[in-house]
């Protein structure tokens, strides 16, 4: 009998700690509020699923084989994560809804295969935790299911944390100082991304 146990504490870590998805999250919470953020949070889960997904069936063993081509989709995300802190450096005093949008559903998607920590979360999750008992569709829905149960929340938190700082940014100075945090932390994670 499989316990479900340690591979819950995994994804739990992986979703709740900072990376990229949750600091563009807050971003997004803080600027847009937790309605308009749901497409995104949605296609983050959508971008993980497909990602887990093709990593239990195999497609992880390719960054084994290519461990370059690993690091070219890390380049890539990080030099995604400097354009976004660059957008909200440009926000400067722009109030939501002044021509900005949040991320999309697809975009969200799309991202998490740029995203490393994504690929490191998944890659390992099929590695250390993938049923062998299982078949192969069976194997897939049991790490997806529990990597979305526990994901999805630590996703909306992440949101809701954002969500309650708009009070605070109600005032011109205030969103400033956000937004140059906010986008130092998207530079220090893309630099941590490709500094390993």
């Amino acid at each position: 009998m499989i316990d479900p146990l340690p591979f819950v504490t995994y994804a739990f870590v992986m979703s709740i700690t900072p990376g990229p998805n949750n600091v563009m999250l807050t971003a997004s919470g803080a600027r847009f509020g937790l309605r308009q953020t749901v497409p995104h949070m949605l296609g983050i889960c959508t971008g993980v699923a497909v990602q887990l997904t093709a990593v239990c069936a195999g497609f992880g063993a390719l960054f084994n084989r290519w461990p370059a081509l690993q690091l070219a989709l890390g380049w890539a995300g990080a030099a995604y994560l400097v354009f976004l802190g660059w957008q909200m450096l440009r926000a400067g005093d722009v109030q939501a809804g002044d021509n900005a949008r949040p991320v999309s559903f697809l975009t969200g998607t799309l991202f998490q295969f740029l995203n490393p920590k994504a690929w490191v979360m998944t890659v390992t999750a099929a590695a250390v935790f993938l049923p062998r008992d299982f078949g192969p569709v069976a194997r897939s829905a049991y790490m997806v299911g529990i990597t979305e149960a526990v994901g999805i929340p630590c996703l909306v938190i992440w949101a809701l944390f954002g969500r309650s700082l708009k009070a605070l940014l109600a005032s011109p100075r205030n969103r400033r100082i956000f937004n140059i945090c906010m986008a130092l932390a998207l530079a220090t994670t893309a630099v941590a991304m490709v500094a390993k």
